[in-house]
């Protein structure tokens, strides 16, 4: 069993190495909760969790290396947690982005959003008016849809171009008119509503003023729970195959800290732990 301890701190060495995309995929969170996510509060539970991992790691290894039976203690309590909390992260996760994608459509190359097709308190939290006044902004401010424009020679770009467009979920759900309402294409973020089979509410509360398009549509809501569907699921998947390395880093560990206690205790490898209470009689 001596050699578990080197085991264990190969493990957390690999596993601090590891933490670094946790903690990048949390920096990454926040960077396009900046941007286009606008959700400012999902990044920082995985933050917390990839820096904690970075420091029970170097405890764990410093533990290891040293046979210090304290850190070893220490590293696999704390370490307990760190796993029930990421788990915990990636089921909450995959619970609150089960459901929802956009609908396909004729003849276009991007998807329809639609706010009905999901559900759950990530839906209900984005969908609230309180909350979406805030998110909608973001949005706004972010220039997502003024960034949309494309000419060729000074001149916009053709409908069918426009159609053969493949538009992120937030581009599709907040830039333009939903195709049901079938307004008439002028431009990116320009639609004429002349001869439009308006009926729905998101036809309506389309505005051709920049300032306000579709940031209050059924529709942007929608297409923001997708793209933080897509999102947590990349994020997810680095974070599932993290977990693994740690259970098995966990499981190592409770190995060498057993390793420790019996060296501390002077006790020699394979050594019986039963002994007869009677000495054995010779017949004669």
């Amino acid at each position: 069993m001596r050699s578990s301890n080197h085991l264990i701190g190969v493990l957390n060495f690999l596993t601090f190495l590891l933490s670094i995309p946790i903690l990048g995929g949390g920096i990454w969170l926040s960077s396009r909760a900046n941007n286009t996510d606008c959700l400012k509060f999902l990044q920082w539970p995985l933050i917390i969790i990839g820096i904690s991992i970075m420091v029970v790691s170097l405890a764990g290894f410093a533990g290891a290396c040293y046979r210090n039976t304290f850190l070893m203690w220490a590293y696999l309590f704390v370490m307990f947690f760190i796993i029930a909390a990421l788990l915990g992260f990636i089921i909450f996760a995959y619970v609150v982005t089960d459901k929802g994608s956009g609908r396909p459509l004729t003849n276009r190359a991007y998807s329809d959003y639609y706010l009905q097709d999901y559900s759950g308190w990530l839906k209900d939290r984005v969908a609230s008016d309180s909350y979406w006044h805030k998110i909608g902004s973001c949005i706004r401010d972010s220039k997502v849809c003024g960034k949309m424009g494309r000419t060729k020679n000074g001149v916009p770009e053709t409908a069918d171009t426009f159609f053969s467009r493949k538009l992120s979920s937030i581009e599709s759900g907040c830039c333009k008119p939903p195709t049901e309402c079938g307004f008439t294409y002028v431009n990116e973020t320009l639609w004429s509503s002349s001869g439009g089979a308006v009926y729905s509410t998101d036809c309506n509360t389309w505005n051709n003023d920049q300032q306000q398009l579709c940031y209050s549509c059924n529709s942007c809501k929608a297409g923001l729970l997708a793209n933080l569907r897509k999102s947590w699921r990349k994020v997810s998947v680095i974070n599932i195959v993290i977990l693994i390395i740690l259970v098995i880093a966990y499981v190592v560990g409770c190995a060498a800290f057993r390793n420790n206690r019996r060296i501390d205790n002077d006790e020699p490898y394979g050594e019986a732990r039963m002994t007869k209470s009677q000495p054995s009689r010779i017949h004669l």
